[in-house]
């Protein structure tokens, strides 16, 4: 029987990560086992849950919406962004470095859970992998291009926002970030701003329901080579997370707002001669082993999970 609680819970965490920039709500919930769940339920939202509805009644909708499923999970996902997002956005100002470094860790395991997932191998899986890294290295560098702040760019950024925290590795929270509009996005959500969550909201939608179609068609004809995708999008990301970085081209957005557009990667003994900060060597490394360690004993129940379906 499926716990309400623990979809909340599942729910919470993606939430509490779409807050964050570089990092997915999509990567909690595929090692959290309910991705290609969610992935299926969201595309039932369509013309087919009205035959639904006229042949079952309201039982028959609620059965074909899953929404003993979704309602918990979308509730975590609210009160999340609603309440943890602002301890996170707190830690992301107040202690970045350290914050990458949990975030590096667990996204780098959230590699090894997805491909635990595959049921075998192929040569021809190297071209979805190698074009999962090209894509999660080149959108963040297309999107300072839907800079602006008017309807029509919140709903666009609503609906590629989405649609990329629906993939495993791809920030939706990164890209409003290179497109100028995350501090616009999470002080409107913090504050309840309705004209810009409606806006934003239709986006949002719009995304959800078309690419949510494409993410399930993938899954039922191309299983293998999707996770390959997935992994790539995921092993791509893992840059935008290195804790030991330099910003060195960026650009001022709405507001004044740093928009970054390309780092320097270093070691840590380079990051503190360089910056004149402390590299903070020995906490960073043991949060990467925490979200490392975090991330392979929920992914592991996941997979057996998953092996038993």
């Amino acid at each position: 029987m499926r716990k309400p609680l623990a979809l909340f819970l599942k729910g919470a965490g993606m939430g509490a990560a779409d807050a964050v920039p570089g990092v997915s709500g999509g990567t909690i919930a595929f090692v959290t086992g309910i991705y290609e769940e969610l992935i299926e339920t969201i595309r039932r939202f369509g013309p087919e849950a009205f035959v639904a509805w006229r042949r079952g009644g309201l039982a028959g909708l609620v059965e074909h919406l899953n929404l003993a499923f979704l309602v918990p999970l979308v509730l975590g996902i609210a009160l999340s962004l609603v309440s943890v997002a602002h301890l996170v956005t707190y830690l992301l100002d107040a202690y970045p470095l350290l914050l990458d470094a949990f975030f590096f860790g667990l996204v780098a395991a959230s590699g090894i859970v997805v491909g635990r997932h595959l049921a075998e191998w192929r040569l021809w899986y190297v071209l979805p992998l190698l074009l999962g890294l090209v894509l999660a290295q080149g959108l963040p560098k297309l999107m300072p291009a839907l800079s602006g702040g008017g309807s029509l760019i919140l709903m666009i950024a609503g609906a590629i926002a989405i649609s990329a925290m629906l993939l495993p590795g791809v920030s939706g929270s990164f890209l409003l970030l290179t497109m100028g509009l995350y501090g616009t996005v999470m002080e409107g959500i913090k504050n309840l701003d309705i004209g810009l969550i409606l806006q934003f909201g239709v986006g949002c939608a719009i995304g959800l329901f078309t690419f949510s179609r494409l993410l399930s068609w993938l899954f039922r004809h191309y299983h293998n080579a999707t996770l390959q995708l997935l992994i790539g999008f995921i092993v791509g990301s893992l840059p935008l997370l290195w804790p030991w970085r330099e910003l060195t081209r960026y650009r001022l957005g709405p507001d004044d707002q740093l928009i970054p557009l390309d780092y320097r990667y270093l070691l840590p003994n380079d990051y503190a001669l360089l910056t004149g900060n402390s590299a903070q060597l020995l906490p960073a490394l043991a949060l990467m082993l925490c979200g490392l360690a975090l991330v392979l004993a929920v992914g592991e129940r996941s997979t057996s999970s998953f092996k038993e379906e």
